[in-house]
């Protein structure tokens, strides 16, 4: 049975809409920040899975889901201002450089574990920093880059297995970490009242017209086509495959802080953040409605011992060098909480475990929530991108 580029589209919206539903009534969906689309478009593949035991095949033409990825990094691209590292200042920056190096430190550890369990090398930057501090955007844009330039036809679900795992353990480590580091260091729970604002890229519209949603779809589009032929260019050139949402990705990041500086045109951050969402939304859910589960249970011991040894690490490494260079107070406490929300999961994971700290210490950490959403969603990509683009092609 065989699903047009149109169904699919169809039916991923329909998985997504679903998903958002039962997300309000399944509560450890909403304790663990699973995103919607992961949940829809697994029960799409749980069905597709099952239905193979009465031998009816399904395939998908998911055509559609790489316009749609390129249309996300773009957005990504467009939120990197680096006017963002003035206003969190020199802890923004050690915080910054700590993410940096916890992507080198994934994909050692990765890749030294598949090398031990005699794997092909790239299933080591798939299950390192590409899925824990990428998550399943990440997972899922660089699986199909894999999948497309070798053999290893199930890099996506090793990915996505490892950005699933990391989303969960992230959501339950952090709470349970920043209370130790609060207990074990006799904290006094008091915040860095210097910082002001919490959110600098937010303009005061939100609420968008006709025009202004075309505009900003005109911008986004434009970034794409031309970041399409930069990567072909960049490929051709030196021989190396940039993926075309790394193209557009850093060319929306040269544009944003050109306009920074001329103040060229004013973009509407409420269109911005509608166009992202729903990109976001639709390429995750087609990508994991197309997940072939069947092929998980060759990997899954050597996954599951590289993935808790990433976590070891990370605690590690939030204890004994993040705490302690971002101050080794309540609010670098609270940083390290949603360091392991976005070093293991996503962003939104981070957003969760610092709110829950600050509410049961009953104070609020505007440096926190300042520093580790900006670095976690958006500066931490400058460089893992570009690195883990550079690694995979090294391994293939």
């Amino acid at each position: 049975m065989n699903f047009d580029a149109l169904s699919v589209l169809t039916i991923s919206i329909a998985a997504l809409l679903f998903a958002m539903k039962i997300k309000t009534k399944l509560l450890f969906l909403e304790k663990f920040c699973i995103p919607a689309p992961v949940v829809g478009g697994f029960l799409i593949s749980i069905i597709v899975w099952l239905l193979s035991f009465i031998d009816i095949k399904i395939n998908f033409d998911t055509s559609l889901q790489t316009p749609f990825m390129v249309v996300f990094f773009t957005v990504v691209g467009l939120s990197g201002s680096f006017k963002l590292l003035k206003v969190g200042g020199k802890i923004l920056i050690i915080y910054l450089l700590c993410c940096w190096f916890m992507a080198l430190m994934q994909n050692a550890i990765g890749i030294s574990m598949m090398s031990f369990f005699n794997m092909h090398k790239v299933y080591g930057i798939l299950s390192g920093a590409v899925a824990l501090e990428g998550g399943h955007a990440n997972a899922i844009a660089f699986s199909n880059m894999v999948e497309q330039l070798s053999p290893l036809h199930n890099a996506k679900l090793i990915a996505i297995a490892a950005a699933t795992f990391g989303l969960i353990s992230g959501s339950l480590l952090g709470g349970p970490l920043c209370r130790y580091l609060i207990n074990k260091h006799k904290l006094e729970i008091k915040t860095n009242e210097s910082i002001k604002d919490t959110d600098p890229l937010k303009h005061e519209i939100h609420i968008a017209s006709y025009q202004d949603f075309l505009k900003s779809l005109f911008l986004i589009l434009f970034i794409l086509c031309f970041g399409f032929y930069v990567s072909k260019l960049f490929t051709q050139i030196s021989g190396y495959s940039l993926p075309s949402y790394v193209g557009a990705m850093l060319i929306a990041i040269i544009i944003r802080n050109i306009n920074d500086i001329f103040n060229i045109f004013k973009l509407n951050q409420y269109t911005i953040d509608t166009i992202s969402e729903l990109s976001l939304g639709i390429f995750l859910t087609m990508a994991m409605m197309n997940l072939k589960l069947n092929e998980l249970s060759v990997v899954a011991l050597p996954l599951f011992i590289s993935l808790f040894v990433q976590v070891i690490v990370l605690l590690l490494f939030a204890v004994f060098v993040v705490f302690r260079l971002c101050g080794k107070n309540y609010d670098s406490a609270i940083m390290c909480a949603g360091l392991m929300g976005h070093g293991l999961g996503a962003t939104p994971n981070a957003v969760a475990n610092m709110s829950t700290a600050c509410n049961k210490y009953a104070m609020y950490s505007k440096q926190a929530f300042l520093i580790v959403p900006l670095c976690g969603a958006v500066l931490i990509d400058i460089f893992a991108i570009p690195l883990n683009t550079y690694l995979i092609n090294v391994l293939i």
